[in-house]
């Protein structure tokens, strides 16, 4: 009996590791390669095609740009919540995926409707899909298994592998083919994930993770169909109210949402901190204010996909390079680069007891942001003739602002869960996610202002839009910078208030 258990177990490792986690990070590998093959021609895709026969097409494709991200990543809050107490994560993961890679496909057609219900299609399965993976690989390995974190580290670099593969060859696709070419081959990438989830299911390695929390809750019936069914349903029939809130670009409903939803979270967490004692309540304070530091940091990096790609479409001379939307692979291929060698200095630093605490990271993170953007706003002076700046720009910038994504986001989410009151870390973890959907309103507000008025039918001048973009990046480099300071001026002020948390 004990040579078969050991034999079993045998079975479901690999390389040191659940065997599930492999599956998993290609799964993950290619849904994200889907979504940022996506992303990378998104954008220009709007303005070239979409709304290319109206004056404001900046402005629009930056709301429509904006609300799309808030309400892809505010999804994945509901989606977590339907998975936790009903579906699991493998129903979850399996009707995220399926709505996405029709989401994908649908892009392919030509329509201005099949662009809208395409977006709130990923909006939908993402909600399921994306929270529930990660949450996944978690569920893997037992509490306290030593060998977690470095099972993250292989499944986060699936992640980047997806972002840096997908824009330069949904990128490629897009540039010599067709749009749609690059839109379908999206699709097709995250079909693959789909088929490498269901591939580690036929062949049992994840074994009993991942199924629904209770299967007597999962079949039972409302309106006289089961939740299994009903919750596919609802979810597809949310699917036209999305795309006519993200279609309905002129009255901006998401960011009147997102307005509301801010006030009632902040609202709530003014309510919690009285019913605390001195020392929670500083630990909540500090860990909304990591919040709201890495909601600033991510407004300005996610304009990556926005206005910085137009800057490389319209005033960044590529000479055959690469594509303005190819561009989008540079901070995924910096983050790969550098990843390791940053972790490697965290411990040498810890090891020498000089490893900053979170505030200064947080403020050395945003710092690099503004240093970035700076970085941009000083390219004019290099310009030739015709408004175009050199390559070399754009290419330092993702490289400093990859470097400042390594000082913040890893140690973020972590932070969270070590300040939040044990009663509401799910909360609060809910909250962190809200903050790369409020994030993209960020984004939205910097694209409409940065929006260039055009004739239709007309290409827009270089010259006229270089001043426009290096003006703009000048002024969010001051913010980074000034948001950067004032976090080391007062980091002293909340390493007290994060009390024994590093």
């Amino acid at each position: 009996m004990s040579d078969t258990t050991i034999n079993t177990s045998e079975e479901q490792q690999m390389f040191g590791h659940p065997k599930g986690l492999f599956y998993l990070f290609f799964a993950e590998l290619w849904e994200r390669f889907s979504f940022y093959g996506m992303r990378a021609l998104l954008t220009l895709y709007m303005v070239q095609e979409i709304f290319k026969a109206i004056s404001e097409r900046d402005t629009a494709t930056a709301v429509v740009y904006a609300s799309y991200g808030s309400l892809v990543y505010a999804s994945t809050v509901i989606g977590g919540q339907i998975s936790d107490k009903i579906l699991g994560m493998r129903s979850s993961i399996f009707l995220g995926g399926i709505l996405m890679a029709i989401g994908h496909f649908v892009l392919a057609i030509e329509h201005d409707i099949a662009f809208f219900l395409a977006l709130a299609l990923i909006v939908v399965g993402n909600g399921f899909f994306k929270p529930n993976i990660s949450t996944f690989v978690g569920a893997l390995y037992e509490e306290g298994d030593v060998r977690k974190d470095s099972g993250f580290t292989i499944f986060y670099m699936g992640i980047n592998i997806g972002g840096f593969a997908a824009p330069l060859l949904c990128g490629w696709l897009a540039a010599t083919y067709g749009w749609h070419y690059g839109f379908g081959l999206a699709g097709i990438g995250m079909l693959a994930g789909l088929i490498f989830f269901w591939s580690g299911i036929s062949k049992n390695v994840f074994g009993d993770k991942g199924l629904p929390p209770s299967q007597e809750i999962y079949e039972k019936r409302i309106l006289g169909i089961p939740q299994k069914t009903l919750i596919p349903i609802i979810a597809v029939l949310f699917v036209p109210v999305i795309a006519y809130l993200l279609s309905s670009w002129q009255q901006n409903y998401v960011s009147g949402i997102f307005k509301f939803i801010g006030f009632a979270v902040l609202a709530y967490l003014v309510y919690i901190m009285y019913s605390l004692d001195v020392v929670a309540r500083k630990k909540l304070i500090m860990a909304v204010l990591i919040t709201f530091f890495m909601t600033l940091f991510w407004g300005f990096h996610e304009l990556s996909g926005s206005v910085i790609t137009l800057f490389a479409s319209r005033n960044v001379a590529l000479d055959g390079i690469m594509t303005a939307s190819q561009t989008n692979a540079l901070n995924s291929m910096f983050i790969i680069i550098l990843a390791i060698p940053i972790s490697l200095l965290w411990g040498y630093l810890s090891k020498n007891k000089l490893n900053p605490r979170t505030p200064y990271k947080f403020g050395l993170g945003l710092l690099l942001a503004g240093a970035s953007f700076y970085i941009l706003s000083i390219s004019g002076a290099s310009a030739d003739e015709n408004g175009m700046v050199p390559f070399a720009y754009l290419f330092i910038m993702y490289f400093i602002i990859s470097i400042g994504e390594l000082f913040m986001s890893p140690v973020g989410l972590s932070k969270i869960t070590d300040l939040s009151p044990k009663n509401i870390v799910a909360f609060m973890m809910g909250v962190w996610f809200l903050s790369s959907a409020f994030a993209f309103q960020i984004v939205g507000f910097i694209s409409e202002e940065l929006a260039i008025e055009n004739v239709p039918g007309q290409v827009i001048n270089p010259l006229e839009s270089l001043s426009v973009y290096t003006e703009g990046f000048h002024l969010i480099a001051l913010y980074a910078l000034g948001a950067g300071a004032i976090v080391l001026v007062f980091s002293p002020l909340m390493k007290k208030l994060m009390g024994n948390v590093h």
